[in-house]
């Protein structure tokens, strides 16, 4: 019987959807018939790791050390195989600016934008609005902001908590379009129509604050097309296992046309029963148990 470490929890600012996802895929396991070791991830795992000395790692981790190319480190001096992607892949599309160097070079169409500094703003810069705030390695929409056209705010009006640098991009209105890709392959696209504002942290993971719209309605071609531009995403980055891009679609017209432009690529997207990847399996035939030991079955280490 294969022993399975689900690493899950940790200390970044996602720490409560990471074990929402630890839990359900924890469980999942069990069913599958394997071993599983639930670890709430503190400074130490490397020593709780050899300790338990575990067959996979099932890495459940959201946020900062955990899809940003640290866990995956320890696990490859470790010789432990886990789950998603490897170190540079994970590194590489936690910082958004440079995910989006490589996604503009592969051709996929990114929003405008530049990075600002926390001086640049106190000593007044500014962005023409619409305007999109974001930290640079933050994922499930922590510390996105939007200011829109008719709102009376600046940069300066913003709280300032995540580092000395932020990415200021065009806002996009129109579509939010979601793809996941499964090794190579593209399972869907779905499309979140958000009750608020857009798609943001609590939108992800409260019940009734999003539609969810499986498969995403597009005519076919674009359909078609958006599930290519994740596959590209994913194979640029360096991808492995099941990955999530974001997408908007500039719709303005409502019928399915317009430009689509990647926001981002997410290396660890959630497992928790509000999740898309999970949701947009389950359309394709795929259960929660399947899904989790393919993921099993498919990990990895790089080296």
């Amino acid at each position: 019987m294969k022993k399975v470490a689900v690493l899950m929890g940790g200390w970044s600012a996602e720490r409560e959807v990471s074990l929402d996802s630890g839990r359900a895929c924890a469980a999942a396991l069990e069913r599958c018939g394997y071993e599983v070791i639930p670890i709430d991830v503190e400074r130490n795992i490397a020593s709780v790791l050899e300790m338990m000395a575990p067959d996979v790692c099932f890495n459940a981790l959201h946020g900062r050390y955990g899809e940003d190319g640290t866990v995956q480190g320890v696990l490859e001096v470790l010789g432990i195989p886990y789950t998603h992607s490897g170190v540079m892949a994970s590194a590489i599309a936690m910082d958004k600016p440079k995910a989006k160097t490589l996604f503009e070079a592969a051709g996929l169409r990114c929003a405008e934008g530049r990075i600002v500094t926390r001086k640049e703003v106190l000593d007044g810069a500014d962005y023409e609005k619409p305007f999109v705030i974001k930290p640079l390695n933050e994922g499930s929409s922590v510390g996105v902001t939007i200011i829109l056209d008719n709102e009376n705010r600046t940069l300066q009006d913003i709280p300032w908590t995540f580092g000395n640098e932020v990415l200021i991009e065009t806002y996009i209105p129109g579509r939010e379009i979601q793809v996941a890709v499964m090794g190579d392959q593209a399972l869907g696209a779905v499309e979140i129509k958000p009750l608020g504002r857009f798609y943001d942290y609590e939108a992800k993971y409260t019940a009734g604050k999003a539609e969810h719209l499986m498969p995403a309605p597009l005519p076919q071609d674009r359909y078609n097309e958006v599930l290519q531009m994740a596959v590209t995403a994913h194979q640029v980055l360096g991808c492995k296992g099941v990955s999530r891009s974001d997408f908007r679609l500039d719709d303005l017209n409502g019928d399915g046309q317009g430009d689509f432009y990647i926001l981002e690529t997410n290396t660890q997207p959630g497992m928790t029963e509000l999740s898309l990847v999970p949701e947009i399996a389950a359309h394709m035939g795929i259960s929660f148990e399947e899904l989790v030991r393919w993921m099993v079955e498919d990990a990895s280490c790089e080296r």
